[in-house]
């Protein structure tokens, strides 16, 4: 699936909702649309689906131009935030409700409802009604709703954000499970920067309608394009400097990168995790300005010189506040970020 240059802007509204939003999802992948409310992330998926028409851009699935083609023709497969499941039908009976309106033979039905089910684990709840089943279960029911139809494009809106946080995680490892197993080509639509770096491929992050980075994972906490994105993403180190000669200047000292950065002024960022404490290269003296312990690590702030970090180290460090410690930044862990 490719989205090519898309926009759109909802009547009467003062500013769009996407604006030119290009991304590409390889066959089989699982792509997530993060982004905080109001983003246009849901907008985009309601564009894929068929939905909404875009303002202008394309959307091409299998190399074919969807504009003007209808939802029921797309092979696309929604599942909502809500289950949205008939209360008066069976689990098997919602299940299958999509393939009875293309008047696939019931044989056929029976057998791929109970395929479904086994897929998301809901073997022998086949006579239950909605309203015998809890949240995780009735999402788990729109999930198989959704596989049963064999969709070529699978698209997620927000479908485990109303599930308490132990659920969540259940849900995603099933959603995860199944998409990998069954191929699907996914996009997944969430606020919630955890789900998407547990399930996604690739992320899109979305922020005023505009695409701001569209990469793996890890590429959003070791190498964020700008420091709204690493500040999304719970960075909180950022250590102003000037660039020149391979080095950057600033009030920690001259600190090394692995990588040169474009003379003039920067800001350099690195995870709190990344920073080590010790002497060697790009290191420099701190106080502890505090020390909180979070069971698997122990966090702890610094000041160095005016300059203000985190980092965290093992709950079995011997740390103090107020200690004066060597700290060291080591290159390769180092980012310079765009403006």
């Amino acid at each position: 699936m490719e989205l090519r240059d898309l926009s759109h802007r909802y009547s009467g509204a003062s500013s769009p909702a996407l604006t030119g939003v290009s991304v590409g999802v390889e066959p089989g992948e699982l792509v997530a649309f993060l982004g905080p409310s109001g983003c246009g992330k849901t907008t985009a998926l309601k564009i894929v689906a068929g939905l909404l028409r875009p303002t202008s851009g394309e959307i091409l699935v299998d190399g074919d131009r969807m504009n003007d083609v209808p939802p029921e023709r797309r092979g696309a497969a929604m599942v909502f935030q809500k289950p949205l499941l008939f209360p008066h039908m069976s689990v098997a009976q919602n299940i299958g409700f999509g393939l009875r309106m293309r008047s696939v033979p019931r044989d056929r039905i029976e057998k791929r409802v109970d395929g479904a089910l086994r897929s998301v684990r809901m073997d022998g709840f086949a006579d239950r009604r909605p309203g015998e089943l809890s949240g995780g279960q009735q999402q788990r029911v729109a999930l198989a709703r959704a596989l049963v139809t064999g969709p070529r494009l699978l698209l997620l809106d927000e479908p485990l954000s109303a599930l308490d946080a132990s659920l969540r995680g259940e849900m995603r490892e099933l959603v995860r499970e199944v998409q990998e197993q069954g191929g699907y080509t996914t996009v997944f639509v969430t606020h919630d920067q955890e789900e998407a770096v547990v399930l996604a491929d690739r992320i899109a992050l979305l922020f005023d309608g505009k695409l701001q980075m569209y990469a793996e994972p890890q590429a959003f906490y070791d190498r964020p394009a700008t420091r709204r994105i690493a500040e999304f993403f719970g960075a909180t180190n950022f250590i102003r400097g000037r660039a020149s000669n391979g080095t950057v200047e600033t009030p920690l000292g001259s600190l090394s990168l692995a990588r040169a950065a474009t003379p003039g002024e920067v800001t350099l960022t690195i995870r709190p995790e990344a920073v080590r404490l010790g002497e060697g290269e790009n290191s420099f003296y701190a106080r502890i300005t505090r020390v909180v312990y979070l069971g698997t690590r122990i966090e702890c702030g610094l000041d160095a010189n005016g300059v203000a970090l985190r980092v965290a180290v093992s709950p079995d460090a011997r740390v103090r506040e107020g200690e004066k410690v060597a700290a060291r930044l080591p290159a390769e862990s180092l980012w310079v970020l765009g403006e």
